[in-house]
């Protein structure tokens, strides 16, 4: 699988040597994906609104329970093509911030790691 490589500051498309439009391949194309779906308003990506994290409904303003953000995440982690497993850490929120690390095992095996502000638009 690819996905089209975003820059890791401005979580943004970047060009490639030849200044073409960049692409990531596996296993850090399925790491970028999992940092995307985790940052997804639900009902927010036009051509399928049932996916996305319910942050407005659930979250932001909501004070909620542990559980319920990383069940969140999870789930939308899981909607990434070739994901197998992930696991959700949480170290901490402050503010709106929820900051910890995904992990993802994708169907060959392979885990990568998805840490930092787990809610914002700049991944580590």
């Amino acid at each position: 699988m690819k996905t089209l490589l975003l820059d890791r500051t401005l979580w943004d498309l970047c060009l490639d040597s030849d200044r073409n439009i960049a692409v990531a391949s596996e296993p850090y194309a399925i790491a970028q994906d999992v940092a995307s779906a985790v940052r997804l308003f639900s009902g927010e990506l036009w051509y399928d609104t049932a996916k996305g994290v319910p942050f407005f409904e659930h979250i932001l303003g909501h004070q909620p329970p542990l559980g319920l953000l990383k069940a969140a995440f999870a789930k939308a982690a899981l909607t990434v093509p070739e994901t197998a497993t992930v696991k959700v850490f949480v170290s901490g929120t402050r503010g709106r911030e929820v900051t910890g690390q995904i992990q993802i095992t994708d169907t060959s095996g392979t885990t990568v790691v998805v840490a930092g502000a787990l809610n914002s638009p700049t991944p580590q």
